[in-house]
């Protein structure tokens, strides 16, 4: 295996993390509108369980759930060369982005107060609630899984 083999994945990696970083406060900036915005038309307040996105709203949020999906996506194709690092690459960039979402939520609200903190993860095919610690848990194992993927697929 050549130094520059090796070299080459890392380099990678760091782009798509530096993408999925900075599409996480695109995103983390949408809601961040969003909420204020629903509050000041509908008067609605973002508490877990009690909040439930406006229905004549709902269909143009999911489709941009699904475009965000596919964007995340169509950077591990853009980086990986085969299909186990296409796979390992949009693993990565979706477990990095959903880390720094939160990350970038805590930066400009103050929320979530605690990794307890319920939220709304997805409103795709219908509203997925959990405690905030549990899609973070899952991204650190799925970025994890990435880099061995990427290490024992790096002659490719």
């Amino acid at each position: 295996m050549s130094t520059s083999s090796t070299k080459s994945w890392w380099v990678r990696l760091a782009v798509v993390g530096v993408w999925a970083v900075a599409f996480a406060l695109v995103e983390a900036m949408i809601v961040v509108y969003l909420r204020r915005i629903l509050a000041l038309q509908f008067h609605l307040v973002y508490h877990a369980g009690e909040f439930h996105f406006p229905h004549a709203y709902l269909r143009y949020e999911q489709a941009r759930e699904a475009a965000t999906m596919v964007m995340l996506l169509a950077v591990g194709c853009l980086a990986g060369r085969t299909w186990w690092q296409r796979f390992a690459y949009w693993l990565f960039a979706f477990a990095l982005w959903d880390v720094f979402y939160y990350g970038w939520l805590y930066v400009y609200l103050r929320w979530p107060s605690s990794p307890g903190t319920r939220d709304l993860l997805f409103l795709i095919p219908r509203e997925w609630w959990a405690p905030v610690w549990e899609p973070v848990l899952a991204s650190c194992a799925l970025m994890a899984l990435a880099v061995l993927i990427l290490a024992r697929t790096r002659r490719a």
